[in-house]
């Protein structure tokens, strides 16, 4: 039975994990691609449309991506946690089928008329196409995360005479605190990895000497608004966050940071292997009181330890738990050291031609999406051993009745498949940055 849990854990998170690939450039992406649409109305510059329409079209191979990795995890819902749809399923199909209905809907109307309508439409229609494109894809992520935000934090529900959860209050589950907290910071890493990606892209053509121009544009665009999602990410949205994890969840904060004893005037945790058996940080580096300060906002504020928890109720998995959220936290002090330095290169007129700025641009493509991930996974393994915090755990929620061997053919299925979409994928997103901004197809 645990073997088997186990494998519907694993595979649920493969499948979202490589789902959230896509969505996450998706979503901030659709703002540049606003913003581009927005200064080609104002200033007429034919450069900023053929801009837009060049990343609109890396868009839609994202957004087809996305779509094809997330219908069957919806479907997993039903196959592997069939008792947590069962009892559930009547909260969390509200904001499901809003996304559906209301946002998936909207995006993909209004990015048919963004890809094929540039010629057929005015100019003020096809960005008022691109406005849609980003409420659609914004308003979906608000949904997704409203649900998870409600598994995290459960408000506005009671408990029925069988054990099913009943929704009592909808204004109260969209309204969880929690969900505001998590959105913003989720939006603020979308706009991260989506501006880190136009950087890369700008400083690959400059320093190919190919599309120079629109090498500079993307520039110009990607490096200010990295700067400031970078820097959104730490304070408010990280700082808040934080916060709430704190006050809601301290058990998973213990756990994030390796600190095992309760006490007053808890030093930050920077470095160190957290050792789990016998309860400790293992050669740790540590910054004095600066956790309570973060945490509670007050220098010698008391942070709970480990030890003060039942063990049952410890995320099952504190390695990685600890690993994720410094990695995460790690990179995001890379980002915003990386975006200051290239601000400040830019506002100085010496980025353009600094290869020690475009080289690290543009070998920085790959890491929002790492530190995007680990996020996550500190989210969702920092809510063990819960599948909704405090009122069901992840152990009674799974399907009991499909075996490991089922769970564990379904899953090399699975990675036998997006091993072939990766290869399309990458192959089509490599076509398209090759041919450039320049070329109309």
């Amino acid at each position: 039975m645990e073997t088997a849990l186990s494998l519907h854990r694993l595979h649920f998170a493969f499948t979202i994990t490589y789902h959230y690939l896509f969505p996450q450039l998706t979503m901030g992406l659709a703002l540049l691609i606003f913003l581009l649409k927005t200064m080609f109305l104002r200033t007429g510059n034919p450069a900023y449309d053929r801009a837009a329409q060049f990343w609109v079209r890396l868009f839609g191979i994202n957004f087809a991506m996305g779509v094809v990795t997330g219908i069957p995890m919806e479907f997993q819902f039903g196959t592997n946690w069939s008792r947590f749809s069962k009892a559930a399923g009547g909260v969390i199909g509200q904001t499901l089928a809003m996304e559906g209905m209301y946002s998936f809907f909207l995006e993909s109307t209004f990015l048919g008329i963004l890809l094929y309508g540039r010629e057929r439409v005015s100019a003020r229609i096809h960005w008022l196409a691109s406005l849609g494109v980003f409420l659609g894809s914004w308003l979906s992520g608000f949904f997704i995360i409203a649900t998870d935000a409600w598994m995290q934090h459960p408000v506005g529900h009671r408990i029925g005479p069988n054990g099913e959860i009943i929704l009592e209050s909808l204004s109260a589950f969209l309204l969880n605190p929690w969900t505001y907290a998590q959105y913003a910071h989720t939006m603020t890493g979308s706009v991260v990895t989506a501006s880190a990606f136009v950087c890369s892209i700008g400083a690959f053509y400059l320093l190919r000497d190919r599309h120079a121009e629109y090498g500079r544009l993307f520039l110009r665009l990607g490096v200010p608004i990295f700067a400031l999602s970078s820097v959104m990410m730490i304070f408010p949205t990280g700082d808040i966050q934080g916060k709430m994890v704190a006050q809601n969840q301290p058990v998973a904060l213990a756990a994030m940071e390796g600190h095992f004893e309760t006490g007053s005037g808890v030093p930050l945790n920077v470095l160190g292997q957290p050792d789990v058996e016998k309860r400790r940080l293992d050669n740790p580096l540590r910054i004095p009181n600066v956790l309570s300060l973060i945490s509670y906002g007050r220098w010698n504020a008391e942070v709970k330890g480990l030890n003060d928890v039942p063990r049952e109720l410890w995320p099952d998995n504190i390695p990685l738990l600890y690993y994720s959220f410094h990695i995460m936290v790690g990179l995001g002090t890379l980002f915003v050291a990386l975006s200051l330095s290239s601000f400040v290169a830019l506002r100085m007129g010496r980025l353009f031609n600094s290869k020690a700025l475009l080289w690290p641009l543009l070998l920085a493509l790959p890491f929002p999406y790492i530190a995007n991930t680990a996020g996550w996974m500190v989210a969702e393994l920092g809510r063990q051993p819960w599948l909704i915090y405090g009122v069901m755990k992840t152990s009674e929620g799974f399907s009991s009745r499909v075996s490991a061997g089922n769970a564990m053919f379904t899953l090399l299925g699975f990675m036998g498949l997006y091993t072939v979409l990766t290869m399309l994928f990458l192959f089509l997103m490599q076509r398209e940055i090759a041919l450039g901004p320049e070329e109309t197809h």
